[in-house]
């Protein structure tokens, strides 16, 4: 299976869902998209990668494991996502060390948080980008949305539709214990956080 190599375009907030954020990454030598859901606290960590300005006062979790990797001499020389699920981006971090290379399974959000701080390149294979590539060729409802703003909120919505405060509520106690062990097990953390609450409210 070939390899393609992945720019991150931009990070995108959800107009229509809080707290929710889709990383855009563009295929280099083509005009595919590759659009991922991500928590709150990976897209942060990922804009203060992006912008080299932002220096925050004590180190994220990513810079820590930037500063632990540097003081131990190993390098992350690349990122892959490597499998589709579901829905769910899997990947890994290729690091080095004593010229011994080894293979880490991380979350995608979280390997390209680290990919940006270790300068590596992200890849994926291409029959994932066949499979969750796509092109931009939406149209904004008004001119002062931009075409990628569109497109986040239309994934989000879908993205998060099966655990939207409506239909959670409608959901017996034993629906909602299986969603969580659903969500739980495709790490969809903040999807559990909101099945839990509502779980609370019973």
């Amino acid at each position: 299976m070939s390899l393609v190599r992945l720019n991150i375009k931009g990070i995108s907030y959800s107009q229509t869902q809080n707290g929710a954020y889709a990383l855009i990454l563009n295929e280099v030598d083509g005009d595919r998209k590759l659009p991922i859901v991500i928590g709150a606290f990976e897209a942060q960590s990922i804009a203060i990668a992006l912008e080299k300005e932002i220096k925050p006062p004590r180190p994220l979790t990513h810079d820590l494991f930037k500063n632990f990797a540097d003081r131990f001499d190993i390098v992350v020389k690349q990122v892959i996502i490597h499998k589709l699920v579901d829905g769910v981006f899997y990947s890994s971090l290729i690091c080095e060390r004593d010229k011994i290379e080894e293979i880490i399974d991380a979350r995608t959000s979280d390997a390209i948080a680290l990919a940006l701080r270790f300068q590596a390149p992200i890849f994926t294979y291409k029959n994932i980008l066949d499979k969750a590539g796509i092109y931009l060729k939406v149209e904004p409802k008004d001119e002062n949305e931009d075409e990628d703003d569109v497109l986040v909120n239309e994934i989000i919505n879908e993205e998060l539709e099966p655990s939207s405060k409506d239909e959670l509520q409608s959901k017996s106690i034993e629906e909602l214990h299986k969603l969580l062990d659903e969500a739980v097990n495709n790490e969809d953390y903040e999807k559990a956080a909101k099945i839990r609450d509502e779980i609370s409210k019973r």
